[in-house]
Parts: C-alpha cells; structure tokens; sequence
C-alpha cells in the first residue's frame, strides 16, 4: 500500500516523500527582495518532499502585498538562487509559486501609483497589506485586448528565471481569487470579448499562461493551484464551478504538468460550505478528468492525509500552517508526535520570531 512516506515522481521531479509544504505569504522579503532569513526558513523545511515557495510577483504590476517578492529583476533571481542551492545542499526540492494579484492590490503597491489591473474594472470588496497596514484594495483597470500577449510573457519570462535561479520547478498561483481566477469566476469576470462570456473565453488566460510556461521550461516542471470554490478575496462562486473546473482540468491535461494543486473548501478555511450556500463539489471527478499528479490542499490531519494516499484519492497532501510552526513536520508526521501551535501575532512581516525560531522536535523534547 502506498504511504504519505513513499517517493513519488512527479514529472522531470523526484521526491523523497509525498509531503508538500504548501505556498505561505509571510511578507518578510523588503523591496521585494528574498534575504538570508528566506533562506533559513526554507532550509529548515527541507525534509518537506517539495517545497512550493510563497507567491512570487511575475513582475512589477503583480505585487498586492507589502514586502513579498518578486521573480523578474536579475537581482531577485540572483537572490532566490542563493536559497535553492541552499535548500538543494539540506537534500530538499523546491518549485516557486508565480503570483500576479490582479485587483487585490493598492495604488501603493503599483509602479507610479497607478490603478491595479484586472479582468474587470469593479473593486475586490476587501483588503490588503500595505505600509499603513491593512487597507481597502484599490479600484481596477480592467486589462485591454492588446495588452494580454505582455502579461502572458510576463508569466513566461518569469518561469524561465525560475530555472536561472535554480528553482526545479514552478507553481502557477490560479487561485484564491487572484489575476488568473478573476478572469475564471463569472461573479468577477464581465467581459464581453475573447476573455469573457464563455466557460472557454473565461479559462483562456489561465490556459495560454500554461501553454507559454510549458513552452518555455517543460510540463515536466510546471504545475498549478487551484481553488474551485474558495470564497476569499471577494471571489464569488461561479454560477456553474464544477463545469468550469473540469474544463479547465481538460485543457491542462495535454500538458503533461507535473502537478494539478487543488484547495479543497474554503482556503485555510472550512472544509464544507453548505452552509455558506455553496454547492457541493466532486473533486474526485476533476482527478479522473485529469488523470495525472494530483496534490491535496486545506486543513488535512495526519489521519486524513495517510487516509488520502492509501486510498488513491491523492497522490501528495500539502501542509501550510503546519509547516510554519513545525519545521520538521515530515518526522512528526512519520513518529506521530505532537504539533507545535501556530502563533498568529507573528504570521505576517517581522523578522525571526515566528518564522525561524520554531523549535525542532529533539529541542523540543531536550526542553
């Protein structure tokens, strides 16, 4: 029977076990920058089978976040270089998420202070962090025709500086109501051109951003989050999820990706929204359609995750607060030992506390 402890190949990737330490915002890299903390903090998690990095701005007009970083300037690559060979010397794999946050942004987040760009020109009814912390989101600019050929070489430049950096691979961000799902869910999307309307119009960004990364690097290396019925970030629920999903899944599935990363409820949140009005969802129909590597995602137990890998509904389980608090989570995991709590107060920006200062299980029991 095959186990959460088992390797697995996914794609050109080889891993050592099928724990996934999930992509986690943490705001601590200052002008969009990955420092030596970074480093420490992904080093310390290198048992993890892959580790997919915290969202990473495409370009300049991605960012929605104070202090995240970004993968489009020599000096950035340069930078994460530094943190893979680092985490490839501690034995781990690492995959960068490339992020582009569309509407969920501030006018002091963008290049001249100019409005956020989306598929739409209707604000996200929420916030984001900014250097006067949390704030409304700023209105958008709804993106123009001509202007789609840039942002798609955008995501391409980007995966190919993931590999000058020495990254094995990328995660494409498709989720949690970000670019990619803005133009996915008719409840943002309302346009009336190539990129809206339809279930095929609609998917058409996400999928020609695959095709363009799989051009430039490989299936092999590439993968992608998604989030079919996540509410956050004012992302209403499609009038129609489970059709838009699985076509979303057909078209990905020629691409021989290394992975489909799928959010199960309500990002770190419930598990079940019924009682929010959402319908339920058949993940199980949407990892038939697809046929290949399939990461879990969202509030996983230990028992649920061993229960997930016997029995073939998934062939990996991403972990993401656990992780932060537990940085040798695969030998809790694998010994069955207790989990250190979660500090909230220190999740977002900071320095050390909170992010490298979680002890490892033998500290822990020296104490």
């Amino acid at each position: 029977m095959t186990t959460l402890f088992d390797p697995i190949r996914l794609g050109d990737l080889q891993l050592a076990n099928r724990i996934v330490m999930a992509p986690l915002t943490r705001n601590r890299a200052p002008h969009q920058l990955p420092n030596d903390l970074m480093r420490d903090y992904y080093v310390q998690r290198a048992s993890a089978g892959l580790i997919i990095t915290e969202a990473t701005q495409v370009c300049p007009e991605g960012q929605g976040y104070l202090d995240t970083p970004g993968i489009h300037s020599p000096e950035q690559v340069a930078a994460w270089r530094r943190i893979t060979d680092a985490v490839h010397a501690a034995g781990g794999r690492i995959v960068v998420q490339l992020w582009h946050v569309g509407r969920i942004s501030h006018v002091s987040l963008q290049p001249g202070g100019v409005a956020p760009v989306s598929s739409t020109d209707r604000p996200a009814n929420t916030k984001t962090f900014t250097a006067d912390g949390f704030v409304p989101c700023s209105a958008p600019r709804r993106l123009r025709l001509d202007e789609m050929p840039g942002l798609i070489a955008a995501y391409r430049q980007a995966a190919r500086n993931a590999m000058d950096a020495g990254f094995d691979g990328v995660e494409v961000h498709g989720a949690n109501g970000y670019l990619l799902e803005q133009f996915l869910r008719d409840s943002i999307n309302d346009r009336a051109d190539a990129y809206g309307g339809s279930i095929a119009n609609r998917a058409r960004l996400m999928v020609e951003v695959m095709q363009a990364i799989v051009a430039e690097i490989g299936g092999g290396r590439s993968g992608i989050r998604l989030s079919p019925i996540t509410p956050v970030n004012d992302a209403a629920q499609d009038s129609d999820a489970q059709a838009l999903y699985e076509h979303v899944v057909r078209q990905l599935a020629p691409l021989k990706l290394a992975f489909i990363h799928l959010i199960e409820g309500q990002t770190g949140g419930a598990r079940d929204l019924s009682d929010k009005g959402v319908e339920p969802f058949d993940y199980a129909a949407l990892r038939a359609l697809y046929g290949g590597p399939w990461i879990v995602n969202n509030g996983y137990s230990r028992s649920m995750a061993l229960d997930a890998v016997a029995s073939g509904a998934a062939d990996l389980v991403a972990f993401g607060k656990a992780f932060i608090s537990n940085p040798d989570l695969v030998r809790r995991l694998r010994e069955d030992a207790p989990l250190q709590p979660l500090v909230q107060a220190t999740l977002y920006g900071g320095g050390a506390a909170g992010y490298t200062d979680y002890p490892a299980l033998d500290a822990v029991t020296v104490a």
